[in-house]
């Protein structure tokens, strides 16, 4: 029961996520705002969907795993994390790349202290999410994945930033 209950959250996390996502970027077209990475942007999608649909396959598989109660407070405190990092970037903040021509990189809250702190929380969930059960399929092979996916978008949004 705490397995539906978690991805339940987590699917509600994820598409609440996408709304703000939605919402954010209205704002940064309505400012002129251009896209960058489009092209690789679908697979980020499916890599996040088959994510979730594997964490539920592998826990169905190996007959349900126990909860651990470490990794799920990992979990609270990446999402104390992720929340300092969507409120520092307020309306900027998107699943896709975009910047207004002419605007500054965010420097406040945790981008004072290093620069991609939203894909570190992204590498981590990845990595912490499926531990909370024991599934060691999809984190190792979806933290390959995640890793592979960001080394394409991180190029594209710094070069995006380096301009």
């Amino acid at each position: 029961m705490l397995f539906i209950i978690f991805i339940v959250f987590l699917i509600t996390q994820r598409f609440t996520e996408l709304y703000i996502s939605k919402r954010n970027e209205k704002w940064l077209l309505s400012q002129g705002a251009i896209e960058y990475g489009r092209e690789h942007y679908p697979y980020i999608v499916a890599l996040h969907t088959l994510f979730i649909l594997s964490l539920i396959a592998e826990y169905y598989l190996t007959g349900g795993q126990p909860v651990s109660y470490i990794f799920l407070l990992l979990f609270v405190l990446l999402l104390a994390f992720k929340y300092w990092v969507l409120s520092s970037l307020g309306l900027y903040w998107n699943t896709r790349i975009y910047r207004i021509p002419g605007a500054v990189a965010v420097r406040r809250g945790p981008y004072k202290l290093f620069k991609h702190p939203n894909y570190v929380d992204v590498v981590l969930e990845i990595a912490i999410i499926p531990l909370v059960f024991h599934l060691y399929y999809t984190a190792i092979i979806f933290s390959v994945l995640n890793a592979i996916m960001l080394s394409v978008r991180i190029k594209v949004e710094n070069k995006v930033w380096a301009d």
